[in-house]
């Protein structure tokens, strides 16, 4: 009746096998609305706690509502647990996907990109390839040829090893898989692999990875297999000829950061092999990637380049510019100009978006596979496919250019599309998470699609706090080397080390004013880094950086 009040509860609940009582003893646990509230101030302290590691106050609203909250949520809720969203019902793992997505976590809660060192450990084969993608908890999945998927579990061990100080991952004993390789004729192939009886230690995972990578074609790049990074190139290389030199630039980055690892295992002898192959690599691309204003994407299987001056269709991509800067791997003076090409090709300020490659295919005779079915100007075919429009975006950050590096991320950050009606007529999606794709082309021009369910959050996470703000972990030392906008005058960190918190605040002073300069509790740090120690009490911190110059 008018005025009247009532509170209703809905339970939705999963109980074990049939047959038994769980499903009774949950309706009696969490009957009543105080067991209900219970459950919610739990998931609210959960998040709290998880979403509260890292804290940024900077003077662009848009950018604390992502870092402080939405980012790392999308990554974890719709990323790693749901593995599902509005344009995708999946619930598989992507062997490449959920570890980049880890990588994103190591400041937050880095035992779950640990646990997933293992789990994918698991679903690798004896011979170093790797499922694809495969359904829990059964383990049914694809086995391929790709060729970038299994490279990731090397990187992003380094990544949670060097950050962490955790040697101990290295020698955790997991089991292979073992099934049928895939036919040299067919792409791929759905089966249920079998557990393999031989185990081995994380790092020889790993490297049965890397030696699984060390194969290469007659111009000396990686081979491409049915796809490396962007899966809807799977015809470039599916006779086994075909090269990628944007493979080369990354397997150059894994190279280069399994070298460290490999010394700190002892291992000198495969150090140094990964030390000769990666420089080895780094000459093949300059001699044969370089196009003469920016790097080629690949090789087709008969020789054709990919990503050329010479192309009417994709004559430049994105990616293999941004990594010839993001691995280091490339010419300097090549990787400016190849990012020059990005910035004049490829970025498009008209519409506030960034595209993978240009001109898209449409009608040309090169088949690079079923990329060419997407509508010219849709996702990876010259749409913004945002994952890569982030790379670009750390790629500048990397040269120090920080005019251009936030202009991108203006460019591609969900909220600034919500600003106004316009906007949202134009975007049509959630203006608070990630989309994977933007379009290109009329009349879908700067329409957003595949929300959500994109590893786009977790790199762009990576962009705000690691590229732009600064941050960089080494085990129990933080370090600030940020990229930020010439008039910024300071923004603030909140940093939680395990029970302890950092208050930071960084500011910027003009150029020509001296060195970087720490200072924690009034002590200054004469290795300018910020000492961690969980000490249970709060601590403030002095960081005085000089104005970048780009």
């Amino acid at each position: 009746a008018a005025g009247q009040e009532r509170e209703i509860t809905f339970r939705l609940g999963l109980a074990g096998r049939r047959g038994t009582d769980d499903a009774s003893k949950l309706v009696q646990r969490f009957r009543g609305s105080a067991a209900a509230r219970g459950a919610l101030e739990a998931v609210y302290q959960y998040w709290n706690h998880t979403l509260g590691a890292v804290q940024v106050e900077t003077p662009d609203p848009s950018l604390n509502v992502l870092a402080n909250g939405w980012l790392v949520y999308q990554t974890l809720a719709c990323r790693l647990w749901a593995r599902s969203g509005y344009y995708q019902s999946s619930g598989a793992f992507g062997f490449r996907d959920q570890l980049q997505d880890t990588m994103a976590l190591v400041h937050t809660e880095p035992q779950r990109l640990r646990a997933q060192l293992f789990l994918c450990a698991s679903r690798q084969f004896l011979e170093g390839d790797v499922q694809h993608w495969w359904h829990p908890p059964s383990g049914r999945g694809v086995r391929t040829h790709c060729s970038d998927d299994y490279l990731w579990l090397p990187l992003a061990m380094c990544s949670y090893v060097l950050t962490t100080g955790d040697t101990g991952v290295l020698n955790e004993s997991v089991h292979f898989l073992e099934g049928r390789p895939v036919n040299a004729e067919d792409d791929s192939y759905y089966d249920l692999p079998g557990r393999s009886g031989e185990a081995a230690s994380l790092y020889q995972h790993c490297v049965r990875a890397i030696l699984r990578g060390l194969r290469f074609g007659e111009h000396g790049l990686p081979l491409m297999g049915t796809g490396d990074w962007n899966d809807g190139m799977n015809l470039v290389g599916h006779h086994g000829k075909g090269e990628s030199v944007w493979l080369g630039f990354f397997l150059s980055e894994v190279l280069t950061q399994f070298t460290a690892v490999a010394r700190l295992q002892d291992d000198s002898s495969f150090a140094e092999r990964c030390k000769a192959a990666a420089v080895l690599l780094r000459q093949n691309i300059e001699q044969h990637g370089w196009d003469g204003a920016w790097y080629r994407r690949a090789y087709f299987d008969d020789g054709t380049p990919l990503g050329s001056a010479a192309n009417t269709e994709c004559q430049i991509d994105s990616i293999s510019q941004s990594w010839a800067v993001l691995s280091g791997a490339g010419d300097a003076q090549r990787a400016r100009l190849a990012m020059e090409a990005v910035d004049q090709r490829l970025v498009r300020r008209d519409h506030a978006l960034l595209q993978l490659l240009d001109p898209p295919f449409d009608k040309s005779q090169l088949n690079p596979g079923y990329i060419k079915g997407y509508v010219p100007g849709v996702r990876e075919n010259g749409g913004q496919y945002t994952h890569a429009a982030i790379w670009a975006a750390m790629a500048f950050a990397r040269l120090g250019d920080s005019r251009r590096a936030w202009e991108l991320l203006a460019m591609i950050n969900p909220v600034n599309h919500g600003k106004t009606p316009e906007g949202v007529a134009t975007y049509k999606v959630e203006p608070y998470v990630v989309a994977a794709d933007v379009y290109a082309l009329t009349p879908h021009t700067g329409r957003g699609g595949w929300t959500w369910y994109t590893g786009s959050a977790g790199w762009m996470y990576r962009l705000i706090v690691e590229s732009l703000l600064g941050l960089r972990l080494e085990v129990d030392k933080l370090y600030f080397a940020p990229c930020l906008p010439a008039d910024w005058k300071a923004f603030k960190m909140h940093y939680r080390y395990r029970e302890t918190l950092y208050h930071i605040t960084v500011q910027q002073t003009p150029v020509g004013s001296g060195e970087t300069s720490v200072t924690v509790d009034g002590v200054e740090q004469h290795n300018k880094a910020i000492p961690l120690v969980n000490d249970h009490q709060e601590h403030s911190v002095e960081v005085r950086v000089p104005v970048a110059e780009g």
